[in-house]
């Protein structure tokens, strides 16, 4: 009776291996660098931070007083169509040094190292190109006056933002910019790119808000 246990006990640890396994190479099934351009997604502040939730975690970001608008949330790989590639290599972690470089984008240490873990292993760069890459694709967007001057809240539809977008970045092509929203508000605009960062337009891929209008919280 007691070998019996001991054979069942063995085959159920095995099974259990074979099972834990089996997912890891699920994650990183996918091969890095394959994929269509880039998605370089601007995170809208103050809405980020009206969550009480998010600003509790990420100070650095929602203080009083930073008056901070877009910041970089990530630049993302992203396939035409379809599921985009993510987590696709296990990831070392970023050092201080780079993070404290990439704060001034991106002013949270933690998505930091979220977005080389889960998109920057996807595009098989090298852990500074990809931040270069990350750096590049923010400088080369302006943001619009109509935008960054606000100092009430007020209302517009998506088309309006990506119009005023496209205003202030005449050699972006038409369709180069998505917003994002959730609950009726704005939550991010995103650029597309493509692999060597030249502007290109967006798939349906890249996500499209779909309210009439959206409300913009002003920074605080």
């Amino acid at each position: 009776m007691a070998t019996a246990r001991r054979v069942a006990l063995a085959i159920a640890l095995a099974a259990s291996a074979a099972c834990l396994w089996a997912q890891s190479g699920r994650r990183f099934a996918q091969p890095t660098g394959v994929f269509d351009y880039y998605v370089l997604s601007l995170s809208w502040v103050p809405e980020f931070c009206s969550q009480a939730a998010e600003a509790a975690a990420n100070p650095r970001e929602c203080a009083a007083g930073r008056n901070q608008g877009f910041v970089v949330h990530g630049l993302w790989p992203q396939a035409n169509s379809g599921r985009s590639p993510e987590s696709c290599a296990p990831a070392k972690k970023v050092p201080r040094g780079l993070v404290n470089q990439l704060l001034s984008y991106i002013p949270s240490p933690g998505l930091i190292q979220h977005e080389w873990a889960t998109h920057g292993t996807c595009t098989g760069l090298a852990m500074d190109d990809y931040f270069t890459k990350v750096m590049l694709a923010r400088s080369a967007v302006q943001i619009p006056v109509q935008i960054s001057a606000i100092t009430v809240a007020g209302t517009e539809s998506p088309g309006q933002i990506e119009k005023q977008f496209a205003g202030s970045n005449p050699s972006f092509p038409e369709g180069a910019f998505r917003v994002s929203c959730r609950g009726g508000a704005l939550t991010e605009v995103r650029a597309c790119f493509d692999k060597a960062l030249k502007p290109r337009a967006c798939t349906v891929s890249a996500g499209e808000c779909r309210s009439g209008a959206v409300s913009i919280l002003p920074p605080r």
